[in-house]
């Protein structure tokens, strides 16, 4: 006879429904002013720094973002219920994240030199081109070049 163990393994499924940071929590700030966020847990997931920055790049939210920035230690609720509640609600063209200069030489004159990022990137500036192509032939360590 078989017997059903009461420590039988069971499966549970949790529906997580935090709302979406980049198409649903900012564009509820931006444009719907409906609020998404049901319950505590979905707050605890709200990412403050990334809502500032994401609102920083439309020139009426600037000065928004930079009052929230001012208070770093304010509740992720308050944070966005002040943002809800505050900045207009329009259609705002997509603002692309800036991205970080690549700067291609950087590795060689920081290992030629035994310079740091910041001295790195003053000496590309003064540099001539040859004597890039000087360093790059002198740190060139083979392989094939993709």
């Amino acid at each position: 006879m078989i017997t059903e163990s009461p420590f039988q393994e069971t499966s549970f499924q949790f529906q997580c429904n935090m709302p979406d940071l980049f198409k649903e929590v900012i564009p509820s700030i931006l444009q719907t002013k409906k609020n998404v966020f049901v319950g505590e847990a979905d707050h605890k997931d709200y990412n403050k720094f990334v809502v500032n920055r994401a609102l920083s790049f439309h020139m009426d939210c600037v000065l928004y973002a930079n009052e929230m920035n001012l208070y770093p230690d304010l509740d992720s609720d308050m944070q966005y219920q002040y943002l809800l509640n505050t900045i207009r609600s329009m259609k705002r063209k997509f603002q692309p994240w800036q991205k970080a200069e690549v700067l291609k030489d950087i590795g060689c004159v920081k290992e030629y030199f035994g310079y740091s990022n910041e001295k790195a990137k003053e000496a590309l500036r003064i540099l001539s081109d040859e004597q890039l192509e000087q360093i790059r032939k002198h740190t060139d360590k083979g392989g094939t070049n993709k």
